[in-house]
């Protein structure tokens, strides 16, 4: 008698099935689309970050070319600024110097007009023997041959515009000669250069 094992014909041996990949994706070993889309994010931020720190690293190399540069022009241009504040200093002092002759000029500015004033205003047969200045009040003494010389010299004192008018605080007689004694105010004077003056007279 044949007997037929029908049932052990009838089983295949199971053999575990590979799951197959998505059509044109890629095996991420087993990890879900949540996972790998978060692998993706940071892999995408490491690139980003690494492609600003390259940027940073250039930007501090250029800076610092062009700081090292500008410190060789500093060096180079030191010696010149040294000059221009010497230059500065010299020019300073040399105006305070200027500043002072001419203060000093000013200030002899108006004896010196004065005396010429007078002079200008001398008649003949008369001299000079002493003049005092007193704030803005000016005192003549002198000796004449006559009283008309006198006389002319205080006329020749009234035109000129800054004098006030003379007077004639004393005379008398001395020998041959008379002494007297003239006193006037005066304003500021101006420049007495080129200006018509009637002439003296005698």
């Amino acid at each position: 008698m044949i007997r037929i094992n029908l049932l052990s014909e009838g089983r295949r041996p199971v053999t575990a099935r590979k799951k197959s990949s998505p059509r044109g994706g890629f095996d991420l070993g087993g990890l879900d689309a949540g996972s790998a889309a978060l692998v993706g994010a940071i892999l995408f931020g490491l690139l980003v970050s690494l492609g600003h720190n390259l940027l940073l690293g250039r930007s501090v190399k250029r800076i610092r070319a062009e700081v090292s540069e500008a410190q060789v022009e500093v060096d180079r241009l030191a010696p010149i600024i040294a000059e221009v504040d010497q230059f500065k200093n010299k020019k300073a002092k040399l105006e305070n110097k200027v500043d002072i002759i001419s203060q000093l000029k000013a200030n002899q500015q108006g004896p010196v007009q004065i005396m010429d004033e007078i002079s200008r205003a001398l008649p003949e047969l008369l001299w000079m023997d002493r003049m005092s200045v007193s704030g803005q009040t000016i005192t003549l003494s002198g000796r004449a041959f006559n009283t008309n010389a006198v006389a002319n010299f205080l006329e020749n004192l009234d035109r000129v515009q800054e004098f006030q008018e003379p007077v004639l605080q004393d005379t008398s007689q001395v020998g041959q000669t008379y002494s007297f004694v003239i006193r006037f105010g005066f304003t500021q004077l101006g420049d007495a250069e080129g200006r018509d003056r009637a002439p003296a007279a005698g």
